[in-house]
């Protein structure tokens, strides 16, 4: 037997003991042509192992080599950065890539998918400087820029262009995640920042399609929910409120006309669906009077529907509302607005302490899914997400008046400025901060590897275990991930009911 033969078949052998569940699968596209350079080589089996799963991971990586150019001797260096010889050699010679690439494949079949249509975008992952492990809004901005009105975009339609923009700028904070470069507050934070800088991208498309709309009045756009607490999911809905005035010498009306055509078609943009794919749905129902009401108030408008009709509720929604795109100060002059309704001044009183508890429990036992099971359901079950963030921003609407720390968007902040306050204690704290930290990691866990929204575990054995090998749980110990998780979200729950609805187990 030759000896790279031998080093194959002991290749092959090892397949199961690297988390492969489909070993013949797998032994069949490492023998594919397209591997024939690296196949033998154990940094890429070892790679392969690394990831929530391996078998995704090799499919991937051959749908990824097989979309590049086959570039023969002496070929154009430009096309050669970009053949398939090229990501193989720097794949099996350069760690960071390789954990990210094979990261990002064996975690998500939607990002594995872009990349076998894009598959130029690699070279995304391939940076690692300082700047790259941290982005803000505008680092995204630029990038998304250079996707949209660069030659990256070019001859493409720029809604498809900034599609394919935002998917690249989202394979590099997927990468991050799954490497375990940053925590679930900075993949949350920068997931939202990048929603932030996609709004202002597609307002700036339809303000250049429809250039006299643009003149006509100013917008606003109010980031809502985790948007504006920069607390953002792989797979969610934007939630936004828009606010219009009109430029000097424009009626007023008009001028709202106007803002709501470049609304509506920068929901398009966001939300339609084409050969480029979505980004995601931007959802307005958090505006006055919900989806019965104008899509865009003027200032004056939002002041009177809250001076007047507002509930309770719709105030505790406003301790999320940030400027995120538009006009900047009129974005400003809303949060003026609304300070003194998301913080009122004398701080709530108990009629309305009692609706926020009432509209709590109604949720708790009529918007949990039938069949979903209560212990495991990372948003709306007990101790999970909807659990923390409704009693801090009790103690938010209760406090955030005299204690400036708690007048921040994002719940971690004020947990931590509320135990700073001296208004809950250092392990009730503590103990919420793990349940949000554990329930946030699962649920952006369940969305990236189904590609969709997901707020349970996985029902399926497969799903369950990438979901476990994410969470740093070894191979068997899916079991384990779930009664840690029980465990956690049940002292959260404990916390929360003394807390929130003031009244001991």
């Amino acid at each position: 037997m030759a000896p790279s033969q031998g080093r194959m078949n002991s290749t092959f052998t090892r397949l199961p003991r690297h988390g492969f569940t489909d070993p013949p699968a797998a032994r069949r596209l490492l023998d594919a042509l397209e591997l024939a350079g690296v196949r033998g080589d154990s940094v890429l089996l070892d790679g392969l192992g690394a990831t929530v799963d391996p078998d995704l991971a090799l499919r991937g990586l051959v749908r990824l080599i097989e979309a590049l150019p086959e570039i023969p001797e002496g070929g154009d260096d430009k096309e050669g950065a970009d053949s398939r010889q090229a990501l193989l050699d720097t794949l099996v010679t350069t760690k960071p890539l390789r954990d990210r690439l094979l990261g990002v494949l064996g975690a998500s079949e939607a990002l594995g998918d872009h990349l076998a249509r894009h598959p130029q975008a690699w070279h995304a992952l391939q940076t690692y400087e300082p700047a790259d492990l941290h982005p803000a809004t505008p680092e995204f901005e630029q990038a998304l820029a250079e996707g949209v009105w660069g030659e990256a975009g070019a001859g493409m339609p720029r809604p498809d262009a900034l599609r394919v923009a935002y998917r690249k700028a989202l394979l590099a904070i997927a990468a991050r995640d799954v490497c375990g470069s940053t925590d679930i507050t900075q993949v949350a934070a920068e997931l939202a920042d990048l929603a932030t800088a996609t709004l202002r991208a597609a307002l700036e498309i339809a303000a250049q399609e429809e250039p006299e709309d643009a003149a006509a009045c100013r917008l606003a756009v109010i980031g809502m929910g985790t948007c504006g607490g920069r607390e953002l999911s792989y797979v969610s809905d934007v939630d936004v409120i828009f606010v219009a005035e009109a430029v000097d010498g424009v009626e007023e009306g008009k001028a709202v006309r106007a803002a709501t055509r470049l609304a509506t078609r920068l929901m398009r943009i966001c939300s339609d669906v084409t050969v480029e794919g979505t980004i995601w749905p931007v959802d307005a129902d958090l505006r006055p009077e919900g989806r019965d009401g104008p899509l865009v108030r003027t200032l004056s408008s939002h002041a009177a529907y809250y001076r007047r009709w507002a509930r309770t509720w719709e105030f505790q929604a406003l301790l999320k509302a940030r400027p995120v795109a538009g006009a900047p100060g009129l974005g400003e002059r809303f949060i003026e607005l609304i300070d003194p309704l998301r913080y009122p001044p004398g701080g709530l009183e108990e009629d309305a302490v009692r609706e926020i508890r009432r509209l709590k429990a109604r949720m708790e036992s009529e918007r949990l899914p039938r069949g979903a099971d209560p212990t495991t359901h990372t948003k709306l079950g007990r101790g999970g997400l909807s659990d923390v963030a409704w009693t801090v921003q009790l103690l938010q609407m209760r406090h955030g008046r005299a204690e400036p720390g708690l007048r921040t968007t994002r719940t971690r902040r004020a947990l931590a400025a509320a135990h700073a306050a001296g208004l809950i204690g250092r392990d009730d704290a503590r103990t919420l901060d793990e349940a949000w930290v554990l329930a946030g990691r699962v649920r952006n866990a369940v969305m990236l590897i189904r590609g969709r929204r997901g707020d349970s575990f996985p029902g399926d054995a497969l799903e369950l275990a990438a979901v476990a090998r994410y969470l740093g749980y070894g191979p068997g110990r899916a079991g384990e991930m779930l009664d840690d998780y029980r465990r956690t979200t049940r002292r959260a729950r404990v916390v929360m009911e003394r807390l929130f609805y003031g009244y001991e187990r």
